[in-house]
């Protein structure tokens, strides 16, 4: 950490894996927390909007980065939209640290969520032994992003334990010509083809946890949607498409969300390409 001169954070979310990207892509979208650490003689964590319900004590993530905080957030928690991974960065930004992913990477467990709320826009992420290493790629400005966020909280350990401990040649390589399709299908929308997002790993293995999923990403597929996918590790879904098309298709989702019965959410979001944002109080 640095000085302690209080300062505001505020990050966006991200959705990772994208398909065939496991723990490897991400894209940041507009949704954002937003980071207040000031100098205090006691712990105080106030959390408003999305997560304001967890512990308010030492517990808090952002209490485990920073003391004395003040947080505001629209992203939806445990969802599959980098909540955890946002907050960490805003609040290790906000507490004056020298390296925000390395911090955020260590709370999270992985590099590519925090990595896209840092730098904005699509990133790639691993890591390098113990540090995590992070760049920016190509993202057309005129794709479009609909998020399908139902109401039911999936968190990310328990949709881990669905994953096979090893995979199959074939299927490590599947994923990894999809990834091409996909990287050079975001740079450039005209390329980007529905099979670019198909994945072997993860996302059959945690459609038991989700059922209504496959029947989800079809629809947005039908209703005009270039490609789709599981966002992070769910139930959040991911709709990508021609940013004119985003409002349809986000109506669209509504109406799946309520033929399958799935109470929830359908958000029509732009990328987000600047990524974190400090400023001092």
């Amino acid at each position: 950490m640095s000085d302690v001169r209080p300062r505001r954070a505020r990050c966006p979310a991200s959705s990772a894996n994208l398909g065939p990207g496991f723990d490897t892509l991400a894209v940041a979208l507009g949704l954002h927390v937003v980071v207040e650490v000031r100098a205090a003689d006691r712990l105080t964590v106030l959390a408003e909007g999305e997560g304001h319900d967890l512990p308010a004590d030492e517990t808090h993530l952002a209490a485990r980065v920073a003391m004395d905080v003040v947080v505001r957030s629209a992203i939806p928690v445990a969802r599959g939209l980098g909540s955890s991974a946002a907050l960490a960065v805003a609040a290790a930004a906000a507490s004056g640290a020298t390296d925000p992913l390395a911090v955020a990477a260590a709370l999270d467990g992985h590099p590519e969520n925090a990595a896209a709320s840092l730098l904005g826009g699509l990133v790639t992420a691993t890591m390098l032994g113990p540090r995590p290493v992070a760049a920016r790629l190509a993202l057309d400005p005129g794709l479009g992003f609909v998020v399908l966020v139902p109401e039911h909280a999936l968190p990310t350990h328990q949709a881990r334990l669905a994953l096979a401990p090893s995979v199959p040649h074939e299927d490590a390589t599947f994923n990894l010509g999809r990834m091409g399709l996909l990287v050079a299908g975001l740079a450039d929308r005209r390329r980007l083809v529905r099979e670019a997002t198909e994945d072997r790993l993860h996302e059959l293995q945690r459609t038991p946890l989700f059922p209504a999923a496959p029947v989800l990403l079809a629809g947005l597929l039908e209703a005009g949607a270039l490609a789709t996918c599981w966002s992070g590790a769910g139930p959040a879904l991911l709709a990508m498409c021609d940013g004119d098309r985003a409002a349809a298709v986000r109506d669209a989702g509504e109406q799946l969300l309520a033929r399958a019965g799935v109470p929830g959410r359908a958000l029509a979001i732009d990328a987000d390409t600047t990524g974190l944002v400090v400023e001092l109080l």
